[in-house]
Order: C-alpha cells, then structure tokens, then sequence
C-alpha cells in the first residue's frame, strides 16, 4: 500500500441487483501520482469508478478518500442545451461572478464564486491550450467527440479538485488532442487514475493497476514494464506447468503399475493360500489386502498431491476468454451501388463489398459525415463545402461513437430484440454469450454496461439483425475495447462480404482492414 494513499478501498464488494457480483472483497489503495488502471472488458474497472465517485454505493467494505474526487465518466452524457460551460462545470459560479460583475450583491453570489474571480480568464487560457476559442456559451452539440473530452478534461484541470478519475480519455481523439492530453496528464497534480486501454497513455503513468478475477495487482512502473514483468512471470509459470504435469504423468504412471502389482500378488497369494488351513489363509489374505490397501493410498496421495500442484500452477496461467464474432453474409455483388460520398464535390462511390477510411482531425465533421450516411434524424450539413453523404440502400447497420443507439433503461435482452424480434430469446442468449455477455447480464438495464460490454451488445444486435446489413457503418469501433477483442473484430470485418466505412484514429486498427479507399477530410 502507497504512503500516505488517497483513496483507499477495504473488503469493498459491490453485487448489482440481480444479484451479479462486480468486485468481491477487494482491498488496494491508490497513491498521490499517476496510476493506469487496467484490466479485461467487463473486470470491472468503470464499475469500481463509479463506486470511488460515488455513482454507485458498495455492497460491503468502505472506500475512504483523502480528499473530493473528479471524475471523467465513460460517456459524455450531456443534454441538448449545454453549451462549454456546462460541459465544463464551471456554469454556477460564472453565473454569479457575472451576476457580482452586474451590480447584483446577492451575498450567495459570492459564495458561489469563493476566490475564483480570475474564471474566465483561466478558463479563456484553458480553451486556448485545446485550441478552442474562449466562447464559453458555444453549445456542445457542434463540438466533436474528441473535443467535448477535452473540453471536460480542461474542466477538471480548472476545478483542481486533489483526486481525478477519467474513465478512457483517449477516445476519439486526433493525434493532435492526444498529444495535448498527454501534456496534461504529465504534468497532472495530485492524485490521477486513468482507466484505459491505450498503450501510448499508460506509458505516461507512475505505476499499474489490474483489475482481474476480483483482485487488485499494483505494478510500479508503465505499461510497457508491466507487460515485460508478465511475460517473465507468465514464463516462469509455464515451465512449473511443465514440471507439474510430467510430475503428476509420473505418479499416475507409477500407481497404475503398482495396482498391477498389487493384482498379480493377491493372484499368487490365493494360488498360494490354496493347501493351506483356512485359518492361515484367511490370515494371509487379510495381511496381503492390508498391504495392499497402504500401498494403494500411498500411491493415490501421491498422485493427489502431484495433480493438485499441477492445478495450483495453472490456476496462476493467464488464460483468458475472447469474444467471437462472425458477422452475417449480405451477399453484397461487386457491381451494386451502396453509396455516395462527395467532398469538397469530388464524388466517391462505394461499390461492392469496399471498405472505406474516413479520415481527419476532431471537429472537421467525420461523425456529421457518417450521421448523413446513416439518415440519423436532424442530421446537420456538413460543416465542409459540397460535402456530404448519401445512401444507396437501406439495409445500413450503424454503431455510433457514443454507443446510444442502445436504451439505457431496456435490458440487454430487450435492446437487441428490437433489431431481431423474430429470434427467439434462447437463441439471442446463446448469439450474446459468444460475445462473453452471459447469465443474469443479459437482463440488466443497457445503461449499468461498461463501454467495452456496450460495444459488444451493440454489434450483438448488428449480428443478429435480418436480413443483415448490406453497409456496416462503425464511429470509433476501438473505443473502450481491450486487445483480444480489436483482434477479434479485425477478423470479423475482414471475414465481412458486405461493404464497410468507418472512422476511427487507431491507425494500426484501419492497416490491418485491407481498406480499398481512405476519404481525408480536411
């Protein structure tokens, strides 16, 4: 445990109401610096989150915290009116600093103010690192997604509250907005917990937190370093497995010839006991089952004892489920027309089974582009001159970068049956258990998901939609998703025989899409 931690989590458990249990007894504490929290989709690390900021209240056990906590959630939730005030939380007390600044001497005015009277100036610098303008009433809705995270971040820097969580900083971010975020997080006071999957970020943190199987392992040092230490440990493992199993193949080995033996000699001995009195025969006999009876537990002990090591060694392997998707055949032919896309009034025309990058920095209007592609209603026009998208079929599955296609407040079960009322329930369980969605999961509310277990319904409804798609729109597929499943997905899509446009700024994610046309938007 850290010196002097700032959050410290004793016996914490937290059970959602069906019953399925998050975190179970877990005890770890986060010091002052920078910690990459870590872990499996569905560990339970944006769960564990909410319960430090105090979203969710524990089952069991206490969470202490040295001081008020900021949080960056998951998703951005913010209504339709807000604009870069209220994204940055700063609306209550510059409404009573321009209230003073009016001439109205309320005294709750300058409660609410306290000593920020410099906040707008702070705040103009802040927007002005992000490379926004200081209009602090522009409104949310023509921010990007990249932006409006920045935009929140840049909040919790202007609060300077001793704790900050942020909960996947790096979705949706252009390498510019990176860049600056990293800036950020480096010279970050206090204490900052960083949930992520991203290899870039978590090489800018102290040390690493991963939650799995319920129980915390802390890490000094990145990411890169922690991956290094596994690999040495898992190494290690792997050869006491070894030993273990040949060990347990020995002692199986040696008990099954010694029951030979032991048959072969109760055989003779009978053979044997034939001439003799049946006193000294039921003697012998007694004293021979005896022996054999020490020597058979003898050597099952052993036996037990080898195998029971062998399990204990592989209960330390790494060993972990993936998901697995296979995404319905379309049937799309070559020569079909799917869609248009025009920019700047060259034209664009996705034919066939092509797969398209939409590429460019936040805030040039990618997500704009996709939302005409789609026909999401009251889609905005496009921010660039003669630009715009434009369908050729209806058959279009679209997972969105927020993930809100999905109704919070339906169960999972509820949500993908809108796409696939047809199928009955069994067989949506059983599609979604390929998507490591299972058990009582599939009930709970859509809004209790973390991001990575969203991603995975949501494209769980792309799947089982019929007919299927013949156009998979995708806003930022990586998001929130850890390792295993990007490369589950990769396969998925390259497996697809429908046609693909997608937008996303892991550029390692769209070289390995075999893509037959990237569209800059500049």
């Amino acid at each position: 445990m850290p010196i002097n931690p700032s959050v410290v989590l004793n016996d914490l458990s937290f059970a959602w109401p069906d019953g399925t249990v998050a975190l179970s007894h877990l005890t770890t504490a986060f010091g002052r610096g920078r910690t990459g929290l870590v872990g499996r989709n569905g560990a339970g690390k944006s769960t564990l989150v909410r319960l430090v900021t105090g979203r969710l209240h524990p089952t069991s056990g206490t969470i202490t915290t040295s001081g008020p906590v900021d949080h960056l959630p998951q998703r951005l939730q913010p209504q339709n009116d807000d604009a870069v005030a209220d994204l940055l939380r700063i609306r209550p007390t510059l409404t009573a600093l321009r209230a003073i600044l009016g001439g109205d001497a309320a005294p709750e005015h300058f409660d609410a103010v306290g000593d920020d009277w410099d906040l707008e100036e702070r705040t103009a610098a802040a927007l002005d690192g992000i490379g926004l303008g200081a209009d602090l009433e522009r409104p949310v809705s023509t921010l990007s997604g990249g932006q409006a995270v920045l935009v929140a971040v840049a909040g919790i820097r202007l609060r300077g509250l001793p704790i900050a969580f942020l909960d996947e900083p790096t979705n949706n971010l252009d390498r510019r907005a990176r860049s600056m975020l990293l800036d950020m997080v480096d010279d970050w006071p206090g204490t900052l917990v960083v949930v992520s999957h991203d290899r870039e970020l978590l090489e800018h943190v102290d040390e690493v937190a991963e939650l799995r199987a319920g129980g915390m392992t802390v890490f000094g040092g990145t990411f890169s370093a922690f991956e290094e230490h596994l690999a040495v440990q898992q190494a290690a493992v792997e050869r006491e497995v070894r030993v273990a199993e040949q060990r347990h193949r020995t002692e199986k080995r040696q008990r099954i010839e010694a029951e030979t033996k032991i048959a072969r000699r109760a055989r003779s001995g009978a053979k044997a006991a034939e001439g003799m009195p049946k006193i000294f025969a039921n003697e012998m006999r007694k004293r021979g089952e005896q022996t054999a009876g020490r020597l058979r537990t003898g050597y099952a002990e052993d036996e037990a004892a080898a195998l029971a090591t062998k399990r204990e060694a592989e209960g330390r392997l790494r060993v972990d489920e993936s998901i697995h998707v296979t995404l319905p055949d379309p049937d799309v032919p070559a020569s079909r027309q799917i869609a248009t896309i025009t920019l700047r009034g060259r034209r664009t025309i996705v034919q066939g089974p092509e797969r398209i990058a939409v590429a460019g920095d936040n805030g040039v209007g990618k997500t704009t582009l996709l939302e005409q592609l789609v026909g999401v209603p009251g889609a905005r026009a496009h921010p660039l001159p003669d630009t715009a998208a434009v369908p050729h079929v209806d058959r279009i599955g679209y997972l969105p970068q927020r993930k809100d296609s999905l109704d919070d407040a339906l169960s999972v079960l509820e949500n993908v049956r809108r796409d696939a009322p047809h199928v009955p329930p069994a067989e949506v369980r059983n599609r979604l258990a390929k998507f490591l969605v299972r058990g009582d999961t599939v009930d709970r509310p859509a809004g209790a998901l973390s991001g990575g277990e969203r991603f995975r319904v949501a494209l769980a409804s792309l799947v089982l939609a019929d007919p299927p798609p013949q156009l998979l729109v995708l806003d930022e597929p990586t998001n929130d998703l850890d390792v295993t499943s990007v490369d589950q997905l990769v396969d998925a899509l390259r497996a697809y025989r429908g046609a693909l446009v997608v937008v996303s700024h892991d550029e390692t994610f769209l070289d390995r899409l075999d893509l037959t046309t990237r569209i800059e938007l500049r």
